[in-house]
């Protein structure tokens, strides 16, 4: 998991940014993104693609990233902006975000499969959380924090169980869209198909 972070050590690169986001399937909500820059040579134990973990592992690994890292920055687009923008624009946006609101400015970025608009440099690398310690870390913080937004998202929209599937399209959640309809958090772009079939139902 450090493969990449001991070849920029070497080239003495020491303020490393990874990069990654959650929620670009979702067919609710915001895309979040995590920037974290750790400290040289640290190792954090368990951290790992944030969807390999269960969510008591993530919470955990959330707590010693969030101790022990350098910097972490959050990035977050909402549903009417993904819809107006795509939703990979939307994603790469809020990498954009979250590495310009990091407190250290960082020498070098490793970002999951995207490219992120900086200056700064930059590897995108696929599946990098992976494969890297620095995009894996921010994988688990922006997936934390998504999933900490979902459970108030819930308490708005209690009817689409929101908490249980963070917004992804599951059987459950595309039948409480054709009973209730779309809220205002609803990708409106993610849902013409499931919203013609409900005009023809109702």
């Amino acid at each position: 998991m450090l493969s990449y972070e001991q070849d920029l050590w070497a080239r003495q690169y020491r303020l490393i940014a990874g990069i990654d986001e959650v929620g670009r399937g979702c067919l609710f909500g915001d895309v979040v993104a995590a920037a974290v820059i750790l400290p040289p040579e640290l190792i954090i134990e368990g951290v790992d693609d944030s969807k390999k973990l269960t969510e008591k592992k993530r919470e955990q690994c959330y707590e010693r990233i969030m101790d022990k890292a350098l910097a972490v920055s959050i990035g977050r687009v909402d549903a009417p902006t993904i819809d107006r923008i795509n939703i990979r624009q939307a994603a790469r946006l809020a990498m954009k975000q979250a590495v310009e609101g990091l407190r250290l400015k960082p020498d070098y970025l490793l970002v999951d499969a995207e490219r992120v608009e900086s200056s700064v440099p930059q590897l995108a690398i696929i599946h990098g959380d992976a494969v890297s310690q620095s995009i894996a870390a921010a994988s688990i913080v922006a997936k934390v924090e998504r999933d900490r937004m979902c459970r108030q998202w819930d308490l708005q929209y209690p009817e689409y169980g929101i908490a249980i599937h963070k917004g992804y399209a599951t059987k459950a959640h595309r039948e409480s869209i054709l009973q209730y309809g779309a809220s205002p958090l609803h990708r409106q772009t993610f849902l013409r198909k499931l919203l013609a079939v409900q005009r023809e139902l109702f």
